[in-house]
């Protein structure tokens, strides 16, 4: 009879050992090829005067320092800092305020979760455009003042004003997206500590701040996260309803639709949007760190 030889053991642990990195190989390789390898080249090129058609030369911090006379600069980063001041208080707290709403079991509360979704999953370029027919002189919105015995409110032409659409428009359209995630930390709070308050007499705002804020608090610190870096990077929402040249004078320009029209065209400056790139990923960094380490403060 022949003599089967088993495998060594060293041989099959190494054998398991390489299996993970195999079925990985494919993810990392896209990360790799699509975010890696563009971030490390547009670091370098940060450093460069690099254009559109040539690849330039390297001038250290040239494009930083210049950043420091350009008012476009200083524009774009005050619309991103407001921004994230005015949408994130909302995108925290109004989500959460829907699940709570939608999470009781009523007669057609499926409807209302699938009503408040929607916009999630619709384009934005569409939501956009729509908007702008709301908020147009002749729009519904400007049709409904008229009505009222109100003038027309131009929201597309004033600086502020068309600031402030973009930002409810952010909102609006992020808040079934967080109220999702409400909803599955809000099923984990035990249903035993709302009871037990009601019984000590703490009303709905009481048992509110006291029971279902603390317990999604976690929650409610990644939802923070998420929000602060996305409305920094906002870049849609304003495109759309100020245009190419960022509202009146330029004044409506954020930080990464700066990044679009800096690096864009055949003499686009590369060298200095990779830079404004670069900075806008070292702020959203430092603001989900912060974040994070004001979690863990109360936690301490």
């Amino acid at each position: 009879m022949p003599v089967v030889r088993r495998p060594s053991a060293s041989r099959v642990r190494t054998h398991h050992a390489a299996s993970p990195w195999l079925f990985l190989l494919p993810g990392l390789a896209v990360v790799a090829t699509f975010s890696l390898y563009p971030f490390l080249t547009t670091v370098h090129k940060a450093f460069t005067d690099a254009r559109t058609l040539t690849p330039g030369t390297w001038v250290g911090l040239a494009n930083f320092r210049a950043m420091l006379d350009d008012e476009q600069f200083w524009t774009a980063l005050r619309n991103s800092a407001l921004y994230v001041a005015l949408v994130v208080p909302f995108t925290v707290l109004l989500p959460l305020l829907l699940a709570l709403l939608v999470q009781k079991q009523l007669p057609g509360v499926a409807f209302f979760r699938s009503a408040f979704y929607t916009p999630v999953v619709a384009s934005v370029v569409v939501v956009a455009l729509i908007w702008g027919w709301m908020l147009d002189d002749r729009g519904l919105l400007n049709a409904l003042l008229h009505t009222l015995g109100a003038g027309p409110v131009d929201f597309l032409g004033n600086s502020w004003l068309l600031l402030l659409s973009a930002m409810a428009l952010t909102v609006w359209k992020g808040l079934g997206y967080y109220m999702v995630i409400y909803l599955a930390a809000l099923a984990n709070v035990p249903r035993e500590l709302h009871e037990a308050a009601a019984v000590d007499g703490a009303g709905a705002l009481r048992r509110f701040v006291s029971v279902t804020v603390p317990a999604v608090r976690s929650t409610m610190v990644l939802v923070g996260a998420l929000s602060s870096v996305a409305a920094f990077k906002v870049f849609s929402e304003v495109y759309l309803l100020a245009g190419p040249t960022g509202g009146p004078a330029g004044q409506d320009t954020t930080l990464v639709m700066l990044v679009q029209r800096t690096g864009t065209g055949l003499n686009g400056r590369v060298g200095y949007a990779s830079a404004l790139s670069l900075v806008v990923f070292v702020i959203a960094l430092l603001l989900m760190l912060l974040v994070l380490r004001a979690d863990r403060k109360e936690d301490a």
